[in-house]
């Protein structure tokens, strides 16, 4: 073009190129612009691939061409007319582009000059000249040939005054860059300023701004020039503050950069390093907050609340600490089942199915279970008391709400509360602290992935009542309370959250360390233990089959009847539960497991010689609880926190000046009851035949066995009573006899709890008749008649009426003269 001006610049697009002359830049004027437009785009192209820039019209660049494929091209084309069509390629890491990695849309170029470079490599400089677009590939080999066809430009709102203004906000904007940026000559702003063509103008300026390859082509292919005017002054703009920001740290950082403004400026830095690496950048993640946060159904306020905390953290810088709290908090937003609810199954046929199925006996409990959730069923809501499965360890109260939340389709949660003694671990720790969390009540919402679970507060008597760290029980008020946990309130999460739609299942081994304020607010259902019969149903259902599938044995390797699994539980076991019995189970499972594996010859149908064998001689026998000839010696019936158990009184006595010893381990209520029941004596001893002088003349000690176990309470007060009586008139107490029941000063008897238990614990110890308060009798007849069978009760109200029972008419053998 003979009419192209030239002004000469140090340093643009041009600095690879070792001519003098070669740092010119053409400047096309309005005449230039229509002679290219009046040119026809080739028919058929040689098409160049570039692998990191974009090529405009009007613009000059140099470019090096390293393949084999290019340099041919261009030495073709040199010799010939000097036209290419340069095009951008997708991904500049190809080596070897094919069609699909080469974009449609390119400019046609001339070559202006041709060099050849020290290290082999041609470098060219070439011109645009117009836009075409890629039609087909006619040829791919040596180099690519394409039919084409040229890009219309529209230019209808050429002469509208917005684009004017446009236009003179690009040129603008383009000088304040120049000045921003210290890399760019500032002969530059005199070559924006004389730029006559309106689209030379933007395009110079596109090729020439720091942008991705993808972001120049899309600038290439918008055919509307007021459209990519527009288009140009936005980026424009991003760069012009990428300047301005990094020019306004770099000038705090040449004074006094402090660490805070260093490390934001290095993760701007790293930032773009991820952004280049392909990982995910710090607007992305933000971005996908937001999306996450439509599908949620929360209520207005808490999407009021989490657009201001996403708004803080956009200004939070990455590297504070509270960086980290905030950002849990939002996700801990998002995790939350706001209103999210599983579909329950109210079949209680099957619900009442699968209580039979994994639990035998119980049927109280499961009566009580089913019962509440046909309320359930029909009200619709969980307004009703939370219920507390109390009973001894291993009789199932945990696995029953695992069986609840499978009958009716809901998730399960299971949260241990033993040893639970900081307040935060149930509300949360508040967001000033570093490190700070929700509480387990919220984050076991969150793993359920439903606002209505099946949530099991598991040993609930174990909770601290107070601590230096707060009332963890009193906490738990709130939870379990229908009328407060409707907006139950967590510290870290700071918003009221509905837990009224949860069915929280309590557990507690003992009722006495429960506060009464969180025992009244649940319905306590007593899951007691298991009669011997039920405990060999068990073994035999569960139990066994379980202990065979954990150790890889079937049946066929190991066979246990009825008459072998009485035996293990008669002879080795003594608790209300079948922890223990399992453990008996997988010892005789291992037993055969060990034969196999070392190939020993041994039985599978096990029996009692080889349970013998196996588990030892037994350490419980029973004879000892059946017969006592000795005076001052009964059994009396206890509960404990593992079940019902038997304990024997012994007295004694021997020449001395009165008193009373009592030893034993015993607890302040069980030695008041021994002082009260020795003063009854006392104050009625002729009703009794015992001499008035005896008591003076004879020291009594008192004893109860197992000394190294603690023991307490007043429902061994007719027991120590019997037991004086006994040894001062030495007449011995029926076999097979166990009693229980509180004293008072007139020889009244009252009522005690753990009935139930109790009669357990004598059944297993053979005991064939019990002695029990009158006002008991209420007790007996809630236990299932089966539990009864081969026990005689005797209901007395006066002290008077247990001697009368308890003592044999004759004195024993070679009794004790007095």
């Amino acid at each position: 073009m003979s009419n192209t001006k030239f002004l000469k610049l140090d340093n643009l697009s041009l600095d690879n190129i070792l001519d003098d002359d070669a740092d010119l830049i053409p400047l096309m004027t309005p005449e230039d612009e229509e002679e290219i437009n009046r040119e026809d785009v080739p028919e058929l192209l040689p098409i160049l691939p570039l692998r990191n820039t974009v090529l405009f019209p009007g613009v000059v660049i140099p470019i090096t061409a390293g393949r084999d494929k290019s340099i041919q091209l261009i030495k073709e084309a040199n010799k010939g007319n000097k036209i290419i069509g340069v095009v951008a390629q997708k991904n500049e890491a190809i080596e070897d582009p094919t069609v699909n990695d080469i974009h449609k849309v390119g400019t046609v170029a001339v070559i202006l000059r041709m060099l050849k470079m020290p290290d082999g490599n041609t470098t060219v400089i070439i011109q645009g000249k117009k836009r075409f677009e890629i039609e087909s590939i006619v040829q791919e080999q040596p180099y690519f040939q394409a039919t084409t066809k040229a890009c219309v430009e529209d230019r209808s709102e050429e002469k509208d005054v917005e684009f004017d203004a446009i236009i003179e906000s690009i040129k603008e904007m383009a000088i304040r860059i120049i000045k921003e940026n210290p890399n760019l000559p500032t002969e530059a702003t005199f070559a924006i300023k004389n730029i006559e063509s309106n689209p030379f103008l933007i395009n110079f300026v596109s090729a020439n701004m720091n942008l991705k390859v993808e972001e120049k082509q899309e600038l290439l292919e918008t055919n509307n020039l007021k459209e990519r005017a527009l288009l140009t002054l936005k980026k424009m703009g991003a760069e012009l503050q990428r300047l301005e920001l990094r020019n306004d740290i770099q000038s705090k950082t040449r004074t006094d950069m402090d660490q805070q403004q260093r490390e934001y400026y290095l993760h701007q830095q790293l930032k773009t390093i991820q952004e280049e690496l392909g990982g995910v950048s710090f607007d992305e993640e933000l971005e996908e907050m937001k999306t996450r946060s439509k599908s949620k159904k929360w209520t207005k306020e808490v999407q009021a609340i989490f657009d201001k905390e996403l708004g803080r953290l956009q200004r939070m810088n990455p590297q504070m600490a509270d960086y980290s709290v905030q950002r849990n908090y939002l996700d801990l937003l998002l995790d939350l089942p706001w209103n999210e609810y599983s579909v329950d199954k109210f079949d209680l046929k099957r619900a009442q199915k699968i209580l039979d199925r994994d639990h035998f006996g119980l049927e109280k409990v499961k009566e009580r279970i089913v019962e509440h959730l046909a309320v359930l069923k029909l009200k619709g809501d969980m307004r009703s008391p939370i219920i507390c499965l109390y009973g001894p360890p291993g009789v199932g109260k945990t696995s029953l709400g695992k069986s609840i939340a499978e009958s009716i389709g809901r998730k399960y949660v299971r949260m241990s509360l033993g040893g639970l003694r900081d307040e935060a671990e149930i509300r949360g720790h508040r967001k000033t602290y570093i490190g700070a969390m929700p509480g387990r009540i919220i984050k076991d919402i969150k793993k359920a992935g439903t606002s209505n679970p099946v949530f099991v507060l598991d040993e609930i008597d174990k909770l601290a009542s107070s601590s230096h760290n707060g009332d963890p029980s009193s906490a738990m008020l709130e939870v379990l309370d229908p009328e407060q946990n409707t907006t139950f309130y967590d510290n870290f999460l700071e918003l009221d959250y509905d837990l009224s739609k949860v069915l929280f299942v309590a557990t507690a081994n003992s009722l006495s360390t429960i506060p009464w304020a969180l025992r009244d607010r649940m319905e306590i259902i007593n899951v007691s233990g298991y009669t011997i019969e039920e405990k060999v149903e068990i073994a035999k259902r569960h139990l066994l089959p379980k202990q065979l599938k954990e150790h890889g044995l079937t049946t066929e390797h190991l066979q246990m009847g009825k008459r072998e699994l009485e035996k293990i539980v008669e002879a080795y076991t003594r608790e209300s539960g079948v922890r223990g019995l399992e453990k008996q189970i997988a010892k005789m499972v291992r037993y055969a497991a060990k034969s196999i594996a070392m190939e020993e010859v041994y039985e599978p149908k096990v029996s009692i010689e080889i349970i013998e064998k196996v588990l030892g001689p037994s350490h419980l026998e029973r004879d000892k609880y059946e017969s006592n000839d000795v005076a001052g010696v009964v059994t009396g019936l206890a509960w404990t926190s593992v079940g019902g158990d038997i304990l024997f009184i012994e007295s004694i006595i021997s020449k001395g000046k009165g008193g009373l010893t009592i030893t034993g381990n015993i607890g302040n209520v069980m030695k008041e009851s021994a002082t009260i029941a020795m003063e009854y004596i006392r104050a009625n001893a002729n009703d009794f035949g015992i001499k008035l002088e005896w008591l003076d003349s004879y020291k009594m000690h008192m004893h109860i066995p197992e000394g190294a176990t603690p023991k307490d309470g007043p429902s061994a007060g007719i027991t120590m009573l019997t037991s004086i009586a006994s040894v001062f008139t030495q007449r011995k107490v029926k076999p097979k006899l166990a009693m229980t029941g509180e004293i008072t000063l007139r020889g009244k008897v009252l009522p005690v709890g753990g009935i139930k238990e109790k009669i357990l614990a004598a059944k297993r110890a053979n005991i064939k008749e019990i002695i029990l308060c009158k006002e008991n009798e209420k007790d007996i007849l809630e236990i299932k008649e089966s539990y009864l069978k081969g026990l005689k009760f005797h209901y007395v109200t006066e002290m008077r009426e247990v001697i009368d029972l308890a003592l044999m008419k004759q004195k024993v053998k070679n009794a004790k003269k007095l």
